[in-house]
């Protein structure tokens, strides 16, 4: 994790200078960006392994670099925002954001936010593929496939998405409560049901599309569980 490459893309050079001294302190290698068009450039080349993306940007703003990334792949983002407003939270956790920080922040949280994103997304060895239903969870590659008439077909999930269910394949039939969730896939972010209603309603949509119904069940009053049989 030490020596891990972050890309900060923010317009205001002295916070851009602030978070860059207190992660190099740490080890990590720092590149900058002021604004969307640049930020998203060094994504494409130097392929980060982690951002953290301001919302309020000249040009394009953090929304929209966020969604960008997300096209391009699931480099994990933690996105820094003046806006402590809970729906513009679930705005960034909906497109793909890993965690978030709302200003004025301690520089320290940044960089305890930024090591526990990285643990989580790097180096996750030893762990074994699990099989649910018509899906193939792969913690160690990140990665989800359905069996289909065709072949496997690659699930297109954030990093939290894949967390959440890679958590509840592994206890098939038990019902999470949703700060169970938040405590094992979302630890470092504030504790809102919200926030894991609104992962779990993107994990049944892109499930769905995927020819998969069924598979994860609410519980009313209570939280959610992972079926080995679909409809």
């Amino acid at each position: 994790m030490n020596n891990a490459l972050i890309l900060i893309v923010e317009d205001e050079p002295e916070i851009s200078d602030i978070i860059g001294t207190y992660l190099s302190r740490e080890g990590f290698r720092i590149v900058t960006a002021g604004d969307g068009t640049v930020g998203l450039a060094h994504h494409l080349r130097l392929r980060p392994d982690l951002v953290v993306l301001d919302i309020k940007l000249p040009g394009q703003d953090g929304y929209e670099v966020l969604a960008a990334i997300r096209r391009r792949g699931d480099t994990p983002v933690i996105m820094v925002t003046a806006l402590a407003e809970d729906l513009d939270k679930l705005q960034a956790l909906r497109i793909g954001a890993d965690d978030y920080v709302v200003k004025p922040f301690n520089p320290l949280e940044i960089v305890a936010r930024a090591k526990a994103v990285l643990r989580r997304t790097m180096g996750r060895g030893g762990e074994q593929v699990l099989r649910v239903g018509p899906l193939t969870v792969d913690p160690q590659a990140y990665r989800v496939e359905v069996e289909s008439p065709t072949g496997p077909v690659t699930l297109d999930l954030t990093r939290t998405e894949f967390r959440i269910l890679a958590h509840m394949a592994a206890s098939l039939g038990k019902v999470f409560e949703r700060s169970e969730l938040v405590d094992a896939c979302l630890p470092e972010g504030e504790a809102l049901d919200r926030t894991v209603d609104s992962h779990i309603s993107n994990l049944r949509r892109k499930l769905a599309a995927a020819g998969v119904d069924g598979l994860l069940a609410g519980v009313r009053g209570v939280g959610y569980r992972l079926d080995n049989a679909h409809g």
